[in-house]
Protein backbone atom coordinates (compact mmCIF):
# COMPACT_ATOMS: atom_id res chain seq x y z
CA UNK A 1 0.00 0.00 0.00
CA UNK A 2 1.47 3.26 -0.83
CA UNK A 3 1.21 6.13 1.49
CA UNK A 4 2.37 8.62 -1.07
CA UNK A 5 1.46 9.07 -4.95
CA UNK A 6 3.93 10.67 -6.79
CA UNK A 7 1.24 11.05 -9.63
CA UNK A 8 -1.11 13.52 -7.18
CA UNK A 9 -0.61 17.33 -6.96
CA UNK A 10 -1.71 18.72 -3.96
CA UNK A 11 -1.99 22.15 -4.48
CA UNK A 12 -2.55 24.82 -1.82
CA UNK A 13 -5.16 26.45 -0.62
CA UNK A 14 -6.33 29.84 -2.66
CA UNK A 15 -4.98 32.77 -0.26
CA UNK A 16 -7.84 35.64 0.91
CA UNK A 17 -7.89 38.39 -0.86
CA UNK A 18 -8.18 41.59 2.53
CA UNK A 19 -11.22 42.75 2.41
CA UNK A 20 -11.55 46.68 1.18
CA UNK A 21 -12.34 47.82 4.39
CA UNK A 22 -9.88 45.97 6.23
CA UNK A 23 -7.15 47.47 3.63
CA UNK A 24 -8.24 51.17 4.45
CA UNK A 25 -8.42 49.93 8.71
CA UNK A 26 -4.47 48.84 8.00
CA UNK A 27 -3.57 52.24 6.11
CA UNK A 28 -5.69 54.31 8.23
CA UNK A 29 -3.68 52.78 10.94
CA UNK A 30 -0.05 53.11 9.27
CA UNK A 31 -0.89 56.94 8.39
CA UNK A 32 -1.76 57.33 11.93
CA UNK A 33 0.97 56.22 13.43
CA UNK A 34 3.19 58.00 11.07
CA UNK A 35 1.24 61.24 12.20
CA UNK A 36 1.84 60.33 16.06
CA UNK A 37 5.82 60.15 14.65
CA UNK A 38 5.85 63.10 13.33
CA UNK A 39 4.15 65.17 16.41
CA UNK A 40 6.54 63.67 19.24
CA UNK A 41 9.03 65.36 16.93
CA UNK A 42 7.85 68.08 15.30
CA UNK A 43 8.65 71.35 17.56
CA UNK A 44 6.07 73.69 19.02
CA UNK A 45 5.84 77.27 20.27
CA UNK A 46 4.24 76.15 23.22
CA UNK A 47 4.75 75.08 26.68
CA UNK A 48 2.83 73.17 29.79
CA UNK A 49 1.32 74.78 33.25
CA UNK A 50 0.42 71.95 35.30
CA UNK A 51 0.02 72.15 39.72
CA UNK A 52 3.47 71.94 41.30
CA UNK A 53 4.48 70.92 44.95
CA UNK A 54 2.59 72.28 47.48
CA UNK A 55 4.42 74.03 51.10
CA UNK A 56 2.79 74.40 54.37
CA UNK A 57 4.51 77.17 55.95
CA UNK A 58 3.80 76.08 59.20
CA UNK A 59 5.38 72.77 58.56
CA UNK A 60 9.49 71.79 57.63
CA UNK A 61 11.34 71.46 54.44
CA UNK A 62 14.72 70.11 53.66
CA UNK A 63 16.98 72.57 52.94
CA UNK A 64 20.20 72.71 50.76
CA UNK A 65 22.47 70.40 53.19
CA UNK A 66 19.22 67.74 53.27
CA UNK A 67 17.93 68.74 56.53
CA UNK A 68 14.87 68.81 57.46
CA UNK A 69 14.21 72.70 58.73
CA UNK A 70 11.20 74.99 59.73
CA UNK A 71 10.33 76.68 56.44
CA UNK A 72 9.23 79.61 58.97
CA UNK A 73 12.12 80.29 61.65
CA UNK A 74 11.89 83.52 64.20
CA UNK A 75 14.74 84.62 66.43
CA UNK A 76 14.22 87.62 68.76
CA UNK A 77 10.43 87.13 69.99
CA UNK A 78 8.16 84.55 71.50
CA UNK A 79 7.12 81.69 69.16
CA UNK A 80 3.75 79.35 69.49
CA UNK A 81 2.88 76.00 68.10
CA UNK A 82 1.01 75.98 65.23
CA UNK A 83 -1.42 73.00 63.37
CA UNK A 84 -2.79 72.28 60.48
CA UNK A 85 -1.23 73.83 57.17
CA UNK A 86 -1.45 77.11 55.94
CA UNK A 87 -0.63 76.27 52.42
CA UNK A 88 1.29 77.82 49.54
CA UNK A 89 0.77 76.85 46.27
CA UNK A 90 2.96 76.40 43.08
CA UNK A 91 2.77 75.72 39.56
CA UNK A 92 5.48 73.85 37.01
CA UNK A 93 6.15 74.77 33.52
CA UNK A 94 7.05 72.30 31.15
CA UNK A 95 9.36 72.73 28.58
CA UNK A 96 11.30 75.93 27.84
CA UNK A 97 12.90 77.52 24.52
CA UNK A 98 15.30 74.75 24.66
CA UNK A 99 13.08 72.04 24.66
CA UNK A 100 9.13 72.69 24.20
CA UNK A 101 6.85 69.78 25.05
CA UNK A 102 5.57 67.58 21.32
CA UNK A 103 2.18 68.17 19.82
CA UNK A 104 0.72 64.65 21.46
CA UNK A 105 2.17 66.18 24.91
CA UNK A 106 -0.09 69.41 24.01
CA UNK A 107 -3.13 67.20 23.11
CA UNK A 108 -3.06 65.12 26.53
CA UNK A 109 -2.90 68.37 28.38
CA UNK A 110 -5.04 69.94 26.61
CA UNK A 111 -8.15 67.74 27.84
CA UNK A 112 -6.84 68.06 31.34
CA UNK A 113 -8.56 70.30 33.65
CA UNK A 114 -5.94 70.93 35.81
CA UNK A 115 -3.19 72.06 33.24
CA UNK A 116 -2.90 74.98 30.60
CA UNK A 117 -1.37 75.17 27.02
CA UNK A 118 0.27 78.76 26.96
CA UNK A 119 2.13 80.35 24.09
CA UNK A 120 6.03 79.92 25.04
CA UNK A 121 6.55 83.66 24.83
CA UNK A 122 4.33 84.20 27.45
CA UNK A 123 6.10 82.49 30.06
CA UNK A 124 9.59 82.86 28.33
CA UNK A 125 10.27 86.32 26.54
CA UNK A 126 11.89 86.56 23.53
CA UNK A 127 15.40 87.11 23.89
CA UNK A 128 15.52 85.81 27.56
CA UNK A 129 17.34 82.46 28.36
CA UNK A 130 15.86 80.40 30.81
CA UNK A 131 18.51 80.45 33.34
CA UNK A 132 17.90 84.18 33.18
CA UNK A 133 14.49 83.76 34.21
CA UNK A 134 15.42 81.69 36.98
CA UNK A 135 17.48 84.24 37.97
CA UNK A 136 14.51 86.52 37.76
CA UNK A 137 11.84 84.53 39.53
CA UNK A 138 14.76 84.02 42.67
CA UNK A 139 15.04 87.31 43.30
CA UNK A 140 10.92 88.32 42.76
CA UNK A 141 11.25 85.19 45.57
CA UNK A 142 13.43 87.22 48.21
CA UNK A 143 11.54 90.08 47.59
CA UNK A 144 8.67 88.56 48.10
CA UNK A 145 10.15 87.11 51.76
CA UNK A 146 11.04 90.73 52.83
CA UNK A 147 7.59 92.08 51.79
CA UNK A 148 5.76 89.69 53.83
CA UNK A 149 7.93 89.58 56.41
CA UNK A 150 7.06 93.58 56.26
CA UNK A 151 3.58 93.74 56.30
CA UNK A 152 3.35 90.87 59.14
CA UNK A 153 5.08 92.20 61.41
CA UNK A 154 3.68 95.52 60.80
CA UNK A 155 0.05 93.72 61.95
CA UNK A 156 1.71 92.76 64.87
CA UNK A 157 2.42 96.05 65.70
CA UNK A 158 6.37 96.00 64.94
CA UNK A 159 8.03 99.86 63.57
CA UNK A 160 9.17 97.97 59.79
CA UNK A 161 11.93 100.80 58.20
CA UNK A 162 11.43 100.72 54.75
CA UNK A 163 14.26 101.11 51.97
CA UNK A 164 14.27 100.52 48.34
CA UNK A 165 17.29 99.30 46.61
CA UNK A 166 18.83 99.18 43.42
CA UNK A 167 19.02 95.19 42.25
CA UNK A 168 20.53 95.70 38.57
CA UNK A 169 20.62 98.36 36.47
CA UNK A 170 19.72 97.92 32.92
CA UNK A 171 22.25 98.12 30.08
CA UNK A 172 21.76 101.49 28.64
CA UNK A 173 19.30 102.80 30.21
CA UNK A 174 19.07 106.47 32.02
CA UNK A 175 20.55 104.71 35.06
CA UNK A 176 23.40 103.21 33.82
CA UNK A 177 26.96 104.54 35.20
CA UNK A 178 24.77 106.53 37.80
CA UNK A 179 23.00 104.55 39.81
CA UNK A 180 25.12 100.98 41.11
CA UNK A 181 23.54 97.61 42.38
CA UNK A 182 22.99 97.92 46.10
CA UNK A 183 22.33 101.63 46.42
CA UNK A 184 19.52 102.79 48.82
CA UNK A 185 17.19 105.77 47.24
CA UNK A 186 15.90 107.28 50.33
CA UNK A 187 13.77 110.15 48.35
CA UNK A 188 13.25 111.41 44.74
CA UNK A 189 12.82 115.24 44.23
CA UNK A 190 12.74 115.76 47.56
CA UNK A 191 9.62 112.84 48.53
CA UNK A 192 10.20 109.76 49.92
CA UNK A 193 10.45 106.66 47.85
CA UNK A 194 9.53 103.74 49.99
CA UNK A 195 8.74 101.58 47.13
CA UNK A 196 9.02 101.17 43.29
CA UNK A 197 5.21 102.49 42.74
CA UNK A 198 5.80 105.84 44.66
CA UNK A 199 9.24 106.21 42.77
CA UNK A 200 7.89 105.43 39.53
CA UNK A 201 4.75 107.65 40.11
CA UNK A 202 7.75 110.42 40.61
CA UNK A 203 9.25 109.69 37.76
CA UNK A 204 6.46 109.83 35.12
CA UNK A 205 5.22 113.00 36.72
CA UNK A 206 7.72 114.88 35.89
CA UNK A 207 7.49 114.25 32.18
CA UNK A 208 10.71 113.57 31.08
CA UNK A 209 12.39 116.13 33.28
CA UNK A 210 15.55 114.98 35.65
CA UNK A 211 14.81 113.32 38.52
CA UNK A 212 17.12 113.94 41.88
CA UNK A 213 17.51 111.38 43.60
CA UNK A 214 19.02 110.92 46.90
CA UNK A 215 20.64 107.63 48.01
CA UNK A 216 22.85 105.90 50.00
CA UNK A 217 25.96 104.18 48.48
CA UNK A 218 28.53 102.48 50.61
CA UNK A 219 27.07 104.19 53.79
CA UNK A 220 27.69 107.92 52.51
CA UNK A 221 24.67 109.96 51.18
CA UNK A 222 25.20 111.17 47.68
CA UNK A 223 22.67 113.38 45.30
CA UNK A 224 22.27 112.56 41.81
CA UNK A 225 20.04 113.82 38.87
CA UNK A 226 19.00 111.34 35.74
CA UNK A 227 17.28 112.01 33.12
CA UNK A 228 14.62 109.42 32.40
CA UNK A 229 14.05 107.65 28.95
CA UNK A 230 10.94 107.75 26.99
CA UNK A 231 9.67 104.27 26.06
CA UNK A 232 6.45 103.02 25.45
CA UNK A 233 5.16 99.89 27.17
CA UNK A 234 1.48 97.94 26.29
CA UNK A 235 0.92 100.61 24.01
CA UNK A 236 1.14 103.96 26.90
CA UNK A 237 4.24 106.15 26.86
CA UNK A 238 6.15 105.98 30.27
CA UNK A 239 9.62 107.45 31.39
CA UNK A 240 12.25 104.74 33.13
CA UNK A 241 15.48 104.68 34.97
CA UNK A 242 16.36 101.78 33.74
CA UNK A 243 16.49 99.83 37.04
CA UNK A 244 15.44 97.29 39.04
CA UNK A 245 14.18 97.71 42.69
CA UNK A 246 13.87 95.71 45.71
CA UNK A 247 12.20 96.85 49.00
CA UNK A 248 14.57 96.29 52.05
CA UNK A 249 13.69 96.54 55.62
CA UNK A 250 15.44 97.38 59.02
CA UNK A 251 13.55 93.91 60.63
CA UNK A 252 13.08 94.38 64.95
CA UNK A 253 13.10 90.26 65.10
CA UNK A 254 15.00 87.93 62.79
CA UNK A 255 12.47 85.83 60.85
CA UNK A 256 14.04 83.43 58.10
CA UNK A 257 12.11 81.94 55.47
CA UNK A 258 13.80 78.35 54.04
CA UNK A 259 12.52 77.54 50.56
CA UNK A 260 14.73 75.87 47.72
CA UNK A 261 13.68 75.97 44.36
CA UNK A 262 10.69 78.07 44.00
CA UNK A 263 10.49 81.25 42.18
CA UNK A 264 8.48 84.42 41.94
CA UNK A 265 6.15 86.71 44.76
CA UNK A 266 3.02 84.47 44.73
CA UNK A 267 3.67 82.82 48.06
CA UNK A 268 3.68 85.87 49.57
CA UNK A 269 0.58 86.20 51.43
CA UNK A 270 0.76 82.88 53.11
CA UNK A 271 4.03 83.54 53.98
CA UNK A 272 2.74 86.80 55.71
CA UNK A 273 0.27 84.58 57.30
CA UNK A 274 2.58 82.08 58.39
CA UNK A 275 4.92 84.27 60.17
CA UNK A 276 1.22 85.92 62.27
CA UNK A 277 0.34 82.46 62.97
CA UNK A 278 4.21 81.51 64.54
CA UNK A 279 3.97 84.78 66.81
CA UNK A 280 0.80 84.97 68.11
CA UNK A 281 -0.98 82.09 70.67
CA UNK A 282 -3.66 80.11 69.16
CA UNK A 283 -4.00 78.65 65.64
CA UNK A 284 -5.10 80.88 62.75
CA UNK A 285 -6.56 77.99 60.62
CA UNK A 286 -7.95 76.20 63.27
CA UNK A 287 -5.71 73.57 62.87
CA UNK A 288 -7.36 72.96 59.70
CA UNK A 289 -5.70 73.04 55.76
CA UNK A 290 -6.32 76.38 54.54
CA UNK A 291 -4.28 77.04 51.24
CA UNK A 292 -3.66 80.48 49.67
CA UNK A 293 -1.83 82.53 46.70
CA UNK A 294 -1.24 86.46 46.33
CA UNK A 295 1.48 88.59 46.10
CA UNK A 296 1.71 90.90 48.93
CA UNK A 297 3.12 94.20 49.79
CA UNK A 298 4.57 95.51 52.97
CA UNK A 299 1.20 97.87 53.58
CA UNK A 300 -0.94 94.47 53.25
CA UNK A 301 -1.55 94.76 50.03
CA UNK A 302 -2.84 91.45 48.15
CA UNK A 303 -2.08 91.66 44.40
CA UNK A 304 -2.39 89.27 41.60
CA UNK A 305 -0.94 86.01 40.31
CA UNK A 306 -0.55 83.51 37.27
CA UNK A 307 -1.64 80.13 37.17
CA UNK A 308 -4.60 80.20 39.35
CA UNK A 309 -6.57 77.50 37.73
CA UNK A 310 -3.72 75.19 38.40
CA UNK A 311 -2.82 76.45 42.34
CA UNK A 312 -6.56 75.37 42.73
CA UNK A 313 -6.40 71.95 41.51
CA UNK A 314 -2.85 71.90 43.64
CA UNK A 315 -4.91 72.95 46.99
CA UNK A 316 -7.72 70.60 46.37
CA UNK A 317 -4.48 67.53 45.62
CA UNK A 318 -3.25 68.50 49.00
CA UNK A 319 -6.11 68.20 51.19
CA UNK A 320 -7.38 72.14 51.59
CA UNK A 321 -11.18 72.83 52.24
CA UNK A 322 -10.62 76.29 51.94
CA UNK A 323 -8.51 78.68 49.46
CA UNK A 324 -7.81 82.72 50.03
CA UNK A 325 -7.54 83.88 46.76
CA UNK A 326 -6.47 87.55 45.10
CA UNK A 327 -9.74 89.51 44.15
CA UNK A 328 -7.83 90.92 41.40
CA UNK A 329 -7.70 86.70 39.88
CA UNK A 330 -11.74 86.33 40.24
CA UNK A 331 -12.22 86.15 36.52
CA UNK A 332 -10.55 83.00 36.06
CA UNK A 333 -11.81 81.25 39.07
CA UNK A 334 -15.09 81.23 38.49
CA UNK A 335 -16.14 78.27 36.96
CA UNK A 336 -12.93 76.40 37.46
CA UNK A 337 -13.09 75.47 41.31
CA UNK A 338 -12.81 72.20 41.95
CA UNK A 339 -15.60 70.13 43.99
CA UNK A 340 -14.64 70.30 47.63
CA UNK A 341 -13.39 73.55 47.98
CA UNK A 342 -14.78 76.99 48.96
CA UNK A 343 -13.00 79.97 47.93
CA UNK A 344 -12.69 83.58 49.11
CA UNK A 345 -11.71 86.58 47.45
CA UNK A 346 -9.20 88.80 49.09
CA UNK A 347 -8.20 92.26 48.72
CA UNK A 348 -5.52 92.73 51.72
CA UNK A 349 -4.03 91.01 54.64
CA UNK A 350 -6.62 91.82 57.00
CA UNK A 351 -8.80 90.30 54.44
CA UNK A 352 -7.07 87.05 55.35
CA UNK A 353 -7.09 87.11 58.77
CA UNK A 354 -10.93 87.76 58.52
CA UNK A 355 -11.97 85.08 56.49
CA UNK A 356 -9.46 82.74 58.62
CA UNK A 357 -11.28 83.99 61.66
CA UNK A 358 -14.50 82.92 60.60
CA UNK A 359 -13.41 79.19 59.77
CA UNK A 360 -11.70 79.46 63.55
CA UNK A 361 -14.70 80.98 65.36
CA UNK A 362 -17.42 79.17 63.17
CA UNK A 363 -18.77 82.29 61.60
CA UNK A 364 -20.94 83.32 58.96
CA UNK A 365 -18.92 82.28 56.31
CA UNK A 366 -21.44 82.88 53.90
CA UNK A 367 -20.87 86.79 54.75
CA UNK A 368 -17.16 86.37 53.19
CA UNK A 369 -16.38 87.89 49.95
CA UNK A 370 -16.87 85.34 47.42
CA UNK A 371 -15.56 85.40 43.36
CA UNK A 372 -18.83 84.98 42.86
CA UNK A 373 -20.21 87.72 44.77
Amino acid sequence: MALFDDNVTIAPAPRRRPSRSTTVGIWALVVALVVLLVLTFLPTSYVIQQPGPVYNTLGSVENADGEDVPLISVEGADTYETAGALDLLTVQVVGNRERTPSWFELALAWFDQSKAVLPIDSVFPEGQTTEERNEESAALMVDSQKEATAAALSELGYDVNAMLTVYSVVEDSAAEGQLEEGDIILAANGTPATDAGALRDIVNEGDGAAVELSIVRDGEDQTISIVPKETEVDGEKTWLLGVTLMSDFDFPIDVTIQLNNVGGPSAGMMFALGIIDVLTPGELNAGETVAGTGTITADGTVGPIGGIQQKLWGAKDAGASWFLAPESNCDEVVGHVPDGLRVFSVETLDDSLAALEAIREDGDLDALPTCGS
